[in-house]
């Protein structure tokens, strides 16, 4: 479940974290990321930006990623959503809502070896290109996990529509 932090700091205000993948868990194609598998990429990244996308769309970049890490637990990433973008802000209002929270990497493998008993294919490197806010990650555990968001005063009808969209995101997820 998304843990919402709201604060009043403009700068802070559309500000998200998460982790974008996870090591040795099967997605839903069966791929597994090894842990080190994004280090040589991340060392490289001052070449290249790593884009910000929704949907993997290359056409909807919504903001920029200020922090990519490799930790124990995963690809974490920091970054902030561009919210006088129109697509951005309403983007922003869905993961306030709970109605999406995944996130999805963008990638080339470059080393992989498949496991003969699994059938997995464990990703031992990989090129990031982009990480995307997706509606259904292929890996269902890659999520935001925080968003900061402006206190904004909710009616009661909008929180009942708020309810509605996070009980729908529910279903699903399910």
């Amino acid at each position: 479940m998304l843990a919402k932090n709201l604060v009043t700091d403009s700068e802070e205000h559309g500000l998200i974290s998460g982790y974008a993948s996870l090591f040795n868990i099967a997605d839903l194609s069966n791929d597994v990321v090894e842990k080190g598998a994004f280090q040589n990429s991340l060392k490289s990244q001052y070449l290249r930006k790593i884009q910000l996308l929704f949907q993997h769309d290359p056409d909807q970049p919504i903001g920029s990623w200020h922090k990519i890490v490799e930790d124990k637990k995963g690809l974490y990433v920091e970054g902030k959503l561009t919210l006088n973008n129109a697509r951005a802000k309403d983007i922003h209002a869905l993961i306030v809502a709970g109605a999406i929270e995944g996130l999805s990497i963008g990638f080339k493998t470059k080393r992989s070896r498949k496991n003969p008993k699994t059938g997995a294919r464990h990703i031992i490197e990989a090129e990031l290109w982009e990480i995307s806010i997706v509606t259904f990650p292929m890996l269902p555990s890659a999520r935001i996990d925080h968003v900061k968001s402006a206190i904004i005063p909710f009616s009661k009808f909008d929180t009942q529509i708020a309810q509605l969209i996070r009980k729908a995101s529910e279903k699903l997820k399910n």
